[in-house]
């Protein structure tokens, strides 16, 4: 047989199944794109459109083997573009230095950061002494100290303050989550805090529909709060208006910890669970009248229903990415019962995961995008091979009992290794602790959810917020219990690159593939997990300010200083799998630190720079000050050069040093906001 014959039979075989593989190509070009150091010239741009449009062209006369294999080269250059394009359109100035003084702006939104301070984002922003041209369009910034005599933050309400802000910083180690790339795209271009109260400028007078649609949030959740106060309020305004504001640190970690901590996110289980719920109750009230149910079509009815009321969700969550995604495959999915066809299907996760791609290409590098789709592809796939060989469970009272079990199982199984890769944690009793609890939010959270939506008009939400509130106390209490338990979480180093691409695209060949040459995904999937197990985390890594250092040890990374850098440290712990707290972890610094015979010496302080004196060849110098002498001939990084190179890792390779640097890792891309100084 040539090559030519089977070709054809190989893809003869796949007819029928194919547009499955549309959003896979889509994503390999927006993950090549992600992945260049250099940002490619616009004239580049073009000609990859153009080649891409030509290959569209030649797919409708070439033959019926070729044809698809040039769709696919077509469809993989159309991601590239679309990233480019999406990175090129969302472009906003980005502050390029460290800046004290006035930040007066537009409250657009309210959050709190991960030290649990309440955290705004400005926009129509305006500094002191600084053009308009230069101007970021958005900053976040964070309220530390005393707010007592500050004024309340309303949505659309212009303020004033004093505050530090800073350009979004670089990975804090080489490879690590470019926080530069997220701003980029979240359009912010400075972040900071401030310790000065805030000051009323201007009435939230506003009549923009955004702002409009984010006071309705907040006074939803202020009425929610009054209702179900503590983190019984917060949890249940997270989940109903996406404000997140009100849940403490102790709950959020219980979440995390016993694997629950997607129920706060307004995604696919919450707008599925929704709109189950009212489709069903349309439904059933459609069919009590005999005349309607004989001459209308009840489920297309319920089905436009389901989706008016998810568009409202949607709107009221604030529409943030993961919400949209949720509701693009919801609408998917209702869309195909209102027009009779499979809801569930491949085929539909695929559109979904199309229309995401398109709409936002930068979710593709998110845990979230990855999260839901590794969950919802394994879900309809592993139902669909259970509908197909009809397998039952024994009783009919059982089903629903064994499918909540299944769901779990394998949700938790295929959004594991993404969960590990992006936060390095693991959950070894989550699946106990989502068999007790997700159950509730479908039987009693979202029914009670849409009850008080219903009844909020007359005054009697109260009473179904109430049983929403028992619903939410009883998950926060597993939550508390499961993370209790010792051992309840497990930690693992961070992957390389290669691993979660390798992992998903053996995943994806094995689910889409048809034929025996399916299992070569297997291959790829054990090729991820075996260089994941021998991923090697650097021996020394340095802050991008010099602030702190770490030296792995026997015992586990060695930090130099027990406060201090708080994040930084415990990124660095987290990613080599540690579970260690900083002052546990800043206890193995003996003083003495060395890497491949080079001592290593943190000098914190002025006060200790100064009382060092001079250095000697074979020493690393790392401080947290200016060095404005020559210190000798030892290996200096210091503020100012650490601000060209960002993070430093270093490791040892056949008994030499090699230096690694956040800068060689990121590259020069429209998001990064290196000195002009080449490194």
């Amino acid at each position: 047989m040539g090559l030519f014959q089977g070709l054809a039979q190989m893809m003869q075989r796949q007819r029928g199944h194919l547009f499955g593989w549309v959003p896979v190509l889509l994503a390999c070009g927006i993950g090549l794109y992600f992945s260049l150091r250099l940002e490619p010239a616009l004239i580049w741009l073009g000609v990859v459109a153009a080649v891409a449009a030509g290959l569209i062209v030649a797919a409708r006369f070439a033959p019926e083997p070729l044809s698809p294999v040039i769709l696919a080269l077509a469809l993989l250059l159309i991601g590239f573009d679309l990233a480019a394009w999406r990175a090129h359109s969302v472009a906003s100035p980005v502050l390029g230095w460290r800046y004290y003084g006035s930040v007066e702006g537009r409250i657009v939104a309210i959050d709190r950061s991960q030290s649990d301070a309440l955290r705004l984002t400005l926009d129509r922003v305006i500094l002191d002494r600084v053009s308009t041209r230069r101007t970021p369009g958005r900053v976040r910034i964070s309220l530390h100290g005393d707010q007592t005599h500050s004024i309340v933050p309303e949505p659309g309400l212009r303020v004033m303050t004093t505050g530090h802000l800073s350009p979004p910083s670089g990975a804090v180690e080489p490879g690590g989550f470019d926080f530069q790339r997220h701003a980029w795209f979240a359009r912010l271009g400075a972040v900071g805090y401030t310790r000065t109260p805030l000051l009323g400028v201007a009435e939230a007078s506003d009549g923009q529909a955004g702002l409009a649609v984010f006071r309705l949030r907040m006074a939803a959740s202020a009425r929610i709060q009054d209702t179900l106060p503590g983190d019984i309020g917060g949890f249940a305004t997270a989940i109903t208006t996406g404000d997140r504001s009100a849940i403490s640190q102790t709950a959020l970690y219980n979440l995390r910890a016993s694997n629950l901590a997607h129920l706060l996110a307004i995604s696919g289980l919450h707008m599925g669970l929704l709109c189950a719920v009212v489709f069903g109750t349309l439904r059933v009230l459609l069919c009590l009248v005999p005349w309607i149910a004989l001459r209308w079509p009840t489920r297309s009815i319920a089905a436009a229903g389901a989706l008016v009321v998810a568009s409202g969700y949607l709107a009221l969550s604030g529409g943030n990415v993961a919400t949209e995604r949720a509701f693009i495959m919801v609408s998917v999915a209702l869309g195909a019962l209102m027009l009779d066809r499979r809801a569930l299907s491949l085929r539909a996760v695929a559109i979904a995961a199309t229309i995401v791609l398109v709409l936002r290409p930068e979710a593709l590098m998110g845990p979230g995008f990855q999260m839901s789709f590794a969950a919802t592809t394994a879900l309809v796939a592993v139902f669909g091979w259970l509908r197909n060989v009809n397998l039952t469970f024994g009783q009919k009272w059982l089903a629903p009992v064994v499918g909540t079990f299944i769901s779990s199982a394998i949700a938790g199984l295929f959004t594991a290794p993404v969960g590990a890769a992006h936060f390095n944690t693991i959950a070894h009793f989550g699946l106990v602790a989502n068999l007790a609890s997700v159950p509730l939010m479908g039987i009693m959270i979202m029914p009670a959810a849409v009850a008080a939506l219903v009844l909020s008009p007359l005054g009697f939400d109260p009473a179904a917020l109430w049983v929403m509130g028992v619903g939410l106390r009883w998950i926060l209490a597993v939550a508390a219990f499961v993370s209790d338990i010792d051992g309840a979480k497990g930690f693992v180093k961070g992957p390389g690159p290669w691993v979660l691409p390798l992992l998903a695209l053996g995943f994806l060949w094995l689910l889409l593939w048809q034929g025996r040459l399916r299992f070569a995904g297997l291959v790829a999937v054990l090729a991820g997990f075996f260089l994941w197990h021998g991923a090697a985390r650097p021996v020394l890594l340095i802050a991008d300010t010099g602030g702190i250092v770490g030296v792995m040890t026997p015992q586990g990374r060695a930090l130099s200083k027990p406060k201090g850098a708080g994040f930084i440290a415990l990124n660095w712990l987290e990613n080599d799998g540690d579970g260690a707290d900083q002052p546990a972890a800043a206890a193995r610094w003996d003083g003495a630190m060395t890497v491949a015979g080079h001592e290593i010496i943190h000098l914190s302080g002025k006060r200790a720079l100064a009382a060092f004196g001079r250095c000697r060849s074979g020493q690393i110098i790392v401080t947290s000050v200016k060095v404005e002498e020559d210190l000798g001939p030892c290996t200096l990084f210091d503020p100012i050069s650490l601000r060209e190179t960002g993070a430093v890792a270093i490791s040892v390779v056949d008994g030499q040093i090699k230096t690694q640097t956040a800068r060689q890792m990121a590259g020069a891309r429209l998001w990064t906001n290196w000195p002009d100084r080449k490194y």
